[in-house]
């Protein structure tokens, strides 16, 4: 079981994560949506297409952008559309 922790709580967690560019991509019914509010940035991968981001707040701290996904993901990579992947400081561990 993969968990998704950040300030000491978990904020995703699956035993079903898809593994690209050694990145753990969380299926959307997974996060802990109370702990997530969409944020305006917005970035462009090559084969993924474009990204959005959340900002991850926890117990008043905020983490922004330190959530992405891909709502609309190229043909290369629809297998993790929606799916949600971390960094800025959110552990990934099993």
């Amino acid at each position: 079981m993969m968990k998704a922790i950040w300030n000491n709580t978990i904020v995703a967690e699956s035993d079903d994560t898809i593994v690209i560019e050694n990145n753990h991509y969380f299926p959307p019914n997974t996060i802990n949506e109370q702990y997530f509010t969409k944020s305006e940035s917005h970035s462009h991968c090559p084969w993924k297409g474009q990204a959005s981001y959340y900002t991850v707040e926890v117990n008043g701290e905020k983490n922004p952008d330190a959530a992405w996904f891909y709502p609309e993901a190229s043909h290369a990579a629809k297998s993790i559309e929606g799916y949600v992947a971390f960094w800025k400081g959110v552990e990934v561990v099993e």
